[in-house]
């Protein structure tokens, strides 16, 4: 059904010479030599499409920014409408990955419009683009068609990288929804298709899925051993972005696992590296985990509730519902334990009172 998986944001030259498991810094030394040598405003915009997805995924976010722009001013100057819509999807994935959902959706809703007819892939890429950002804020209703269309086009057209990450999509909403069994099934299929079309970023991304699925069926082994697999492709790939999510899923894992101590460092490791790329979801993401796991190693409840108070805050900058539903179990769960607490402290003073003291008090 699929063929082998290719990177179609590798255009012109640079399609001969890189691949999808190509590495990203081996891909912007390579973007950056075919911008030097560009003899027109088409091949200067094809190189700097390639140098942001470059520099997007090693997490260097302003020399992303700049050269997805440097790729729309190009395309723009040579009249391409296909390389236009190329160029905002890039800024359309970019703003997402910095918790920017609004501008993502704006961007990614011109790209839309100006691929149309003008360049199939570049089309798909941002509907996909638009289905991934819906999903990301917890709108399901408004993406679940669009993720099927999509996974519909990428069977019909044999592409594999469009497939695994429909799937995955698909797969994460029955996850967030409470089907582990349907979303296991998917994303054991998008492993599949991955290796198959030697996607490495995608079987990477799957692999994750999945353990975070059997993380939740409570086969904690499995799921660490699944995300230690995928963890040595993120670091073949140079995959910043992919890798640090690992860091927090395996945060996830442990956590189920109650064994606090370990996730409350690999969340912490997990917000220094969205940090460093300046990942704001991710990095707010984390910081729940690491703010339950410290709550579970017995942090003061009001340092507690005060640090939700200010992830609560940054989720609804962002827009991230479903994170927003967790982050409301998390303080639900603290505001009881410290009631049970304060009333068993209430309990314990009562019992030591002398008999006429707990008939005065």
């Amino acid at each position: 059904m699929y063929g082998k998986a290719f990177a179609p944001e590798y255009q012109g030259a640079l399609g001969a010479k890189l691949d999808v498991n190509s590495s990203y810094e081996e891909v912007l030394a390579a973007a950056v030599h075919a911008h030097e040598e560009a003899a027109s405003p088409l091949e200067r915009a094809r190189a700097a499409l390639a140098a942001a997805e470059a520099n997007r995924r090693l997490g260097r976010v302003e020399a992303a920014g700049a050269a997805w722009r440097d790729s729309y001013r190009n395309a723009r100057e040579a009249g391409d409408r296909g390389a236009m819509g190329w160029a905002l999807w890039s800024g359309g994935t970019l703003a997402r990955q910095c918790g920017a959902l609004p501008l993502a959706r704006r961007l990614l809703t011109h790209a839309v419009a100006l691929a149309d007819g003008a360049d199939r892939l570049a089309h798909g890429y941002a509907l996909a683009g638009l289905a991934e950002t819906g999903r990301i804020q917890g709108d399901y209703e408004a993406v679940a068609d669009l993720h099927e269309q999509l996974l519909a086009q990428a069977r019909a057209h044999g592409e594999p990288r469009h497939a695994v990450w429909a799937l995955s999509g698909i797969a994460q909403m029955h996850r967030n929804t409470g089907d582990l069994t349907k979303a296991l099934a998917l994303f054991e299929e998008c492993v599949t298709i991955a290796a198959a079309a030697d996607d490495s970023r995608g079987h990477a991304w799957s692999l994750r899925g999945v353990a975070d699925v059997r993380s939740a069926r409570g086969e904690s082994d499995r799921a660490l051993e699944l995300l230690s697999e995928a963890e040595a492709i993120c670091r073949t790939m140079d995959l910043a972005a992919a890798l640090a999510y690992n860091h927090k899923m395996r945060g996830n894992v442990l956590f189920r696992a109650e064994r606090y101590g370990e996730a409350r460092e690999l969340y912490a490791l997990a917000m220094r590296e969205f940090t460093e790329m300046a990942e704001p979801r991710g990095r707010a993401l984390a910081a729940l985990g690491l703010a339950r796991s410290r709550a579970r190693l017995g942090r003061d409840h009001v340092e507690t509730l005060a640090e939700l108070d200010t992830l609560e805050r940054e989720f609804r900058r962002i827009g991230l519902r479903e994170a927003l539903r967790t982050l409301t179990a998390v303080r639900d769960e603290v505001t009881a334990r410290w009631a049970a607490e304060t009333d068993g402290l209430l309990d314990g003073a009562t019992m030591r009172l002398t008999p006429v003291a707990r008939a005065t008090s």
